[in-house]
């Protein structure tokens, strides 16, 4: 229960945090601009607020319902559905009645901030904490690979010394890079010290992510185990933790990642576990999860393995750096969608608890800002998607405007405000009931 609470308040500051400067970001061009914002809210206040005060034209408050925020913009035709104001004739401090150019301006406000605030709060991390890094020759058996990788021409042990002819000097990384930035040919060191230049097919992201075969490559650390997780297949099977693993049908598993790709790619529904206990060899069957775990844990991860780096930065190099971090997280970001329109991608899409077990069970404010920098990123570019109720579907219709000299009417403004609406509350519920399907049956 403490982890859970834990990682609810890093969510519920973070997004706090969010709303309130994206809202800004819509408030603060619109009374430059002379624009009557009515309401300026964290979270929706359906029937009541918890908290509301008057200051000038404007009422700040809190609403009861964490599932974002929101300004009210005279004379805007937004998700408040307010058809009396609009029926009124235009009032010079009204949203619709100022230029285009303006209009636009107030509109991408909250992205604009959104972005702004990612690559700042990088660099901030950057600055603050320096980064951690791993190279090839810090990995000291190198990585195991996957069914997938092997096929072209990978082998377990390999390592890492350029992708796409440039120097790597963040490999464990890698897999992020074969999903997401369109990887051509990896050099490797095989354990022979030979090294070797391997081609990847366009696709090389799409094949792995329908696998399931994630992570790609992964550091190979030697296999001691450490404890059975209660009421595993493991445990169930008669497995003890004083058990020494000898094989999982008769292949040896010396690394960590041996056992993943043995149980990965077995089609047997069972599989079979040879253990030395008391001096004897014995056969365990055990039938793996849906996940293709038997619920063992292995020893942490030694240092004498897996060597990490670390490197401070200037003032300078933090900017630099941050906003290469933020462009490269940005373009990340995108890559992901054509993931998410499938139909595995889909199932895996998340709502508020997914993005609360993003959070670390324990208060690390270099995570919590790492998050939260990468969640202000997200709603940017969620916002800027061209559907009716968000930013980018106001953004769309002033577009149109400029370019046709037309306003769309507001009885279609109207009707697309509530399609828009209806579209996000299915996707909203989508997605948190992806969590709930998950947390009751896996």
């Amino acid at each position: 229960m403490t982890i859970i609470l834990i990682k609810a308040a890093q969510l519920f500051l973070s997004l706090s945090i969010l709303i309130v400067l994206h809202e800004l970001g819509h408030f603060i061009p619109a009374k430059l601009f002379g624009t009557r914002v009515e309401k300026f809210y964290l979270f929706f206040d359906i029937k009541f607020s918890l908290f509301k005060k008057k200051i000038g034209d404007t009422v700040y408050g809190i609403g009861w319902l964490p599932l974002g925020g929101y300004v009210k913009i005279a004379g805007m035709i937004d998700e408040s559905m307010d058809k009396e104001q609009m029926a009124q004739p235009p009032q010079p401090w009204e949203f619709r009645t100022k230029p285009a150019w303006q209009r636009l301006i107030i509109m991408l406000g909250g992205v604009f901030v959104n972005f702004v605030l990612g690559f700042v709060i990088y660099m901030m991390i950057l600055f603050v904490w320096g980064t951690d890094y791993t190279t090839k020759d810090d990995i000291k058996y190198g990585f195991g690979v996957t069914k997938t990788m092997e096929q072209y021409g990978f082998q377990q042990g390999d390592k890492i010394v350029s992708v796409d002819g440039k120097p790597f000097s963040e490999v464990t990384d890698i897999t992020s890079h074969l999903l997401f930035r369109d990887v051509k040919e990896i050099q490797v060191e095989r354990e022979s010290g030979a090294t070797e230049t391997l081609t990847l097919p366009e696709d090389i992201g799409t094949q792995l992510f329908e696998a399931g075969d994630l992570p790609a490559m992964a550091p190979r650390t030697p296999f001691v185990l450490d404890s059975i997780v209660p009421d595993s297949p493991a445990e169930k099977a008669g497995l003890l933790v004083t058990d020494k693993l000898v094989n999982i049908n008769g292949i040896e598993i010396n690394y960590l990642t041996d056992l993943s790709f043995v149980l990965k790619n077995t089609q047997a529904p069972e599989v079979s576990l040879v253990v030395e206990r008391n001096g004897e060899n014995e056969i365990l069957k055990v039938t793996p999860s849906d996940d293709a775990t038997i619920g063992i844990i292995t020893k942490g991860t030694d240092p004498d393995y897996v060597k990490i780096n670390h490197k401070d930065y200037s003032f300078g190099e933090s900017i630099t750096k941050g906003a290469a971090l933020g462009y490269w997280t940005i373009k990340d970001y995108l890559a992901q969608f054509k993931y998410i329109f499938t139909k595995k991608g889909a199932a895996q899409v998340g709502g508020f608890a997914a993005i609360g077990n993003m959070f670390p069970p324990s208060w690390n404010w270099k995570a919590f800002w790492a998050i939260t920098a990468f969640l202000s990123i997200m709603l940017g570019v969620l916002n800027l998607l061209p559907i009716p109720a968000l930013d980018g579907g106001h953004v769309m219709f002033l577009i149109y405007e400029m370019i046709s000299g037309r306003k769309p009417g507001d009885k279609f403004m109207e009707y697309a405000q509530l399609v828009g609406f209806i579209l996000l509350i299915s996707l909203v519920l989508f997605a948190n009931g992806n969590d709930i399907y998950k947390a009751i049956f896996e």
